[in-house]
């Protein structure tokens, strides 16, 4: 795992480096519940994979997993994120300004992920 700039409040993990395992490891500290819907992810691109004789399956699975991380491993962030989610979801009110901040949050996330 890379040593980050800490804010005020630190995140959880450290970012890890970005192979299966390194994730798997920060998920399964992070949130361990969807560490089963990780596993199934990678045995699916793996299988993906070999069927089409391509690496994309295996980048979309560490690009999925690490802005996942980069979100959940920062417990403000990650709760922002559901909120504006549910906002947009619940379609009671204009959803520009949410959607515009959960574009931002992906981006950070992105950027943080080193993707």
């Amino acid at each position: 795992m890379s040593a980050q700039p800490d804010d005020p409040y630190g995140p959880l993990v450290p970012m890890p480096d970005l192979t299966p395992g390194a994730l798997r490891d920060a998920v399964a500290r992070i949130t361990p519940s969807r560490t089963p819907g990780l596993t199934r992810h990678l045995f699916e691109a793996t299988t993906n994979a070999q069927q089409t004789q391509s690496l994309a399956p295996l980048r979309a699975f560490v690009h999925s997993w690490a802005v996942f991380v980069a979100i959940e491993r920062r417990p403000e962030r990650a709760v922002r994120l559901r909120e504006l989610e549910r906002i947009v979801e619940a379609g009671e009110q204009d959803p520009t300004e949410a959607i515009t901040e959960i574009r931002r949050i992906r981006y950070e996330a992105v950027t943080e992920a080193g993707l």
